[in-house]
């Protein structure tokens, strides 16, 4: 099944208190050939992208801890096995 999304164009007005900030904008949408709004939803998907990054950091602690805890095996420790049993089985061919 596949959803067809329809690209949807909303309006907001963005005021600037800074008017180095909003300089700074235009000269970057410049430098990068894009529209200042291009430019702006990018940085708001970059901040929402982050965001769900930031909310991974517990898992990772989290895995981390338990890493430490019971002991684990590095990816050379991991990869060389691997290798080593690949080794094995084409020999036994």
């Amino acid at each position: 099944m596949h959803v067809w999304r329809k690209r949807m164009s909303r309006r907001m007005t963005v005021i600037f208190h800074d008017e180095d900030l909003y300089t700074g904008l235009k000269i970057e949408a410049v430098k990068r050939r894009l529209s200042a709004s291009d430019l702006i939803a990018e940085a708001v998907k970059e901040l929402l992208e982050s965001r769900e990054d930031f909310k991974l950091i517990p898992i990772i602690e989290e895995s981390r801890a338990e890493y430490n805890k019971k002991g684990g095996r590095t990816w050379d420790e991991v990869s060389g096995d691997l290798k080593r049993d690949i080794e094995k089985r084409a020999k036994k061919k």
